[in-house]
């Protein structure tokens, strides 16, 4: 099995997380799951599901801006239309709330503050105050996916993002299949899943900070799962 990890740069801490998370996953659950890096750029053209055909999980990295984000939406539309696992994580939550926004609520000028000054349909927004550097605590929501991996009514999480849900487009957001499954202290969404597929769960924080071998992510654990297809 392989994983696709969508982004553009991978020599940060948290996208070398990415790759030492699945391994952790992978020992925990006895298996050897597969990952290669794939540009955004080379996901910006009409053959992207061609390049992504043999892919059995997509994951949306960290890292804005992307070089191309119409590469991002790509695979993220890929990942849910054609029920293959996805995560998203900080820039990867970001993404595929556009993605979202464009190909299933219609608004097809869905718009990210950090690529463009113009602030109609503004989905993504410049927080009021950046989470980057920080830890904090983000409440499970009862009767999600999330409840189930987790276990536990609250998590701990690392930040490392300055753009965020804007709060205006929040009950548009809300009003198809993407639901909420977690949220901070000032009820500020920070995680969400769509239902009816396999497993397709976005963070704004990034779990694969919180992963070791001793104690791998559970989060990442069950989307390793979910790719290898283990019941």
């Amino acid at each position: 099995m392989e994983i696709a990890i969508v982004g553009d740069f991978r020599n940060s801490k948290t996208q070398l997380a990415i790759a030492d998370s699945i391994e952790h996953s992978n020992r925990h659950l006895g298996v050897n799951t597969k990952y290669r890096w794939i540009d955004t750029t080379t996901l910006d053209t009409d053959c992207y599901a061609e390049i992504l055909q043999n892919t059995n999980g997509i994951w949306s990295a960290t890292g804005c801006p992307f070089k191309s984000m119409n590469g991002s939406l790509n695979a993220i539309r890929y990942a849910r239309e054609n029920q293959i696992p996805h995560i998203g994580t900080c820039s990867g939550f970001q993404h595929t709330i556009i993605e979202y926004a464009r190909n299933v609520l219609g608004y097809q000028n869905a718009q990210h503050a950090e690529y463009t000054n113009n602030a109609d349909n503004l989905f993504i927004d410049l927080m009021a105050c950046s989470l980057k550097g920080t830890r904090g605590k983000v409440d499970i929501m009862e009767h999600t996916a999330a409840s189930k991996i987790y276990g536990t009514s609250n998590i701990e999480v690392d930040y490392y993002c300055s753009y965020g849900i804007n709060e205006a487009y929040r009950p548009l957001i809300l009003s198809g299949d993407l639901i909420v499954s977690g949220m901070d202290v000032n009820r500020t969404i920070r995680m969400m899943e769509l239902n009816n597929h396999p497993f397709f769960i976005i963070t704004a924080f990034v779990p694969q900070m919180d992963s070791s071998f001793d104690n791998p992510n559970p989060l990442i654990t069950e989307y390793i799962r979910k790719v290898n297809k283990i019941l």
